[in-house]
């Protein structure tokens, strides 16, 4: 069986250069190779208003940025299947039945949700909805039988969990599941990019983001303006290039092609960062080859998101014909699981 491929993300604003690096570049290196069966992305609208039940507007006014954003960046709609998580009911439905195999507190071990609760500040105030997402998000995988889940490093621990409860539905009722498989960024600086202000993760709440849609000015100014090394005061200095994120952004964009076209002088990024721990580059010069790497790779996703910005219209259309789509499949999931738990009342009461 070829794979089944499924990612997605939350529509609670545009896309940054952590997605990108993260999981839309995976994608498109999927969606390039071709061979698989069918690939999936979903917009998981109903997943972002766990956290913003009462600001609607921000996530429905989002679900269509965010699309613009993908195909903007390369997505091609003829080679995936993208989809709104809220127009697909059958979801919701496996969500309940994978409630009953998960435990509170298998939950509350799950690194992901702890960080994410801890970032949100929630206390007695945690909905319920954000609390059991792991469990939405494993319906979401689960119902396509997606064996194959691009991820940044921080969705690890969902997968894993969406394993644990494939297993156990498949114990408890019967083989339903294949077991999924997380895959991540090869460069390991991709898989949680820092925000600008050298916070572990670039957040749109914090402000911490280069967005694609970013325009030169906003690109320059941000990156102008990232966390370096704080004790690098001098240009004479020995700079750090650990927990420095301009070095992380080259780490994770830059190619030895870049230096050839921006910076001669050095041929590839391990003579650069030699010579800052050395002493003697400023920061400056850094950042501006920073700059001109990230202008490159930004500059047609921008001028591309112009023309489907004009084209809105058809871009629903095309989400609500996927969206029946993958109705129609996770339909067939839920009928499998259905006939396992013995909750198919139209085949029994025909016997």
């Amino acid at each position: 069986m070829k794979d089944i491929i499924l990612t997605g993300d939350r529509p609670t604003g545009n896309l940054h250069i952590g997605h990108y690096v993260g999981s839309v570049r995976t994608r498109l290196a999927i969606q390039e190779k071709g061979g698989y069966d069918k690939f999936y992305i979903m917009i998981a609208d109903t997943q972002a208003l766990t956290d913003n039940a009462k600001n609607v507007d921000k996530v429905t006014n989002n679900v269509i940025q965010v699309v613009i954003d993908y195909l903007s960046a390369g997505i091609d709609p003829e080679k995936t299947c993208i989809f709104i998580q809220s127009q697909v009911p059958e979801l919701f439905e496996i969500t309940s039945y994978f409630m009953n195999l998960v435990t509170v507190a298998r939950l509350k071990r799950n690194p992901t949700v702890k960080s994410e609760i801890a970032m949100r500040g929630f206390e007695n105030t945690l909905p319920v909805g954000f609390f059991c997402y792991p469990i939405s998000q494993a319906a979401d995988i689960l119902a396509f039988n997606a064996n194959i889940i691009p991820v940044g490093g921080d969705q690890m621990p969902m997968v894993e969990q969406t394993r644990e409860i494939a297993s156990s539905f498949n114990s408890t009722y019967g083989e339903v599941f294949t077991l999924p498989k997380g895959v991540l960024p090869e460069i390991k600086a991709c898989e949680r990019l820092p925000g600008t202000d050298g916070k572990l993760k670039m957040s749109k709440s914090v402000g911490n983001c280069i967005y694609l849609k970013d325009s030169p000015e906003e690109i320059k100014k941000k990156i102008m303006g990232a966390y370096t090394d704080p004790d690098h005061i001098k240009v004479s200095d020995p700079g750090k290039i650990q927990g420095n994120v301009v070095f992380t952004y080259l780490d994770a964009f830059c190619t030895d092609e870049h230096f050839k076209k921006y910076l001669p002088e050095y041929n590839n990024l391990e003579e650069l960062k030699n010579h800052y721990k050395k002493g003697g580059l400023g920061d400056v010069k850094v950042k501006l080859f920073l700059n001109n790497v990230l202008q490159e790779i930004l500059t047609p996703i921008r001028e591309k998101r112009a023309f489907f910005e004009q084209n809105v219209d058809k871009i629903y259309e095309m989400l609500f014909k996927n969206s029946e789509i993958a109705s129609k499949e996770a339909r067939k999931t839920l009928e499998k699981m259905k006939e396992k738990m013995a909750l198919n009342y139209k085949t029994i009461s025909k016997k």
